[in-house]
């Protein structure tokens, strides 16, 4: 039988479970594009942020730089996204998202926000206004403690 890990349970923790569910099941209930974790997670990034250059895509992604090689010729051949020269580098080269690659990473985010907004239906009106409240300040606190490109 599963025994529930009590140690160091607190409210970061507590936290910490719920965040890990509200993952997984929003993973699960985008499928637009059949893309595995790493692919739409990058292109999830190429479609808030715009055009990035291989390095950076793969230090954000947390992968090695071949790995994210490998993966935008995957993105490349299945038309989600492409090599562009970088205007303010002529030597260099930023990947960015086709229109493909666009209405795809736009499908998953429906699907997602469809999903939590189902979710949210089944919240009370206190429990709402709570999410509602909570989410984006812990978002916005992510942001403000994000490092600069």
């Amino acid at each position: 039988m599963y025994e529930r890990d009590t140690e160091g349970s607190g409210p970061g923790d507590d936290l910490a479970v719920a965040a890990e569910h509200l993952v997984r099941h929003v993973r699960r209930s985008s499928h637009a594009g059949g893309l595995s974790p790493t692919a739409a997670s990058t292109l999830g990034r190429l479609g808030r942020e715009g055009p990035r250059r291989l390095t950076d895509l793969a230090r954000d992604e947390g992968v090695s730089q071949p790995n994210m090689t490998q993966l935008v010729n995957r993105m490349e051949r299945d038309g989600l996204a492409r090599r562009v020269a970088d205007a303010r580098d002529g030597r260099g080269v930023l990947v960015e998202a086709t229109d493909h690659g666009l209405a795809v990473f736009r499908q998953r985010r429906a699907e997602r926000a469809e999903a939590l907004g189902r979710l949210v239906d089944e919240l009370s009106e206190p429990e709402r206004r709570a999410v509602e409240t909570a989410l984006p300040a812990l978002a916005r606190v992510i942001e403000d403690q994000a490092p600069g490109p």
